[in-house]
């Protein structure tokens, strides 16, 4: 039975979408890729989007709970998004959505 509830519960996707200042995006790319390794419980994944051609993108990082994202704050977390900051040509658009359906695709 305890499986089946485990099946149950769902995972939840922070996602953030924005654009940064022309040419800042590769900055942002590594900044955002220290920050995601800093993160450890609860953590499920991440995925960065670019818009082809743009500074355009997407950030969706995956968690079991809302909570543990709020658990892995740290102070080197704190220190990364402050600089990224700047890069950005307006604050990106937040939220948490609920992860509904997951499917994998076959190994090649």
């Amino acid at each position: 039975m305890p499986e089946f509830l485990d099946f149950l519960k769902h995972k939840y996707a922070y996602v953030a979408i924005g654009e940064f200042k022309p040419g800042c995006f590769s900055e942002a790319q590594k900044l955002y890729e220290k920050a995601v390794s800093t993160y450890s419980t609860g953590f499920q994944g991440a995925f960065l989007l670019q818009k082809p051609g743009t500074d355009e993108g997407i950030a969706v990082i995956i968690w079991d709970k809302i909570d543990d994202m709020e658990a892995n704050k740290s102070e080197a977390h704190e220190l990364l998004l402050k600089s990224m900051a700047p890069l950005f040509a307006k604050p990106p658009v937040t939220d948490f959505y609920e992860v509904c359906s997951e499917i994998e695709g076959s190994p090649i």
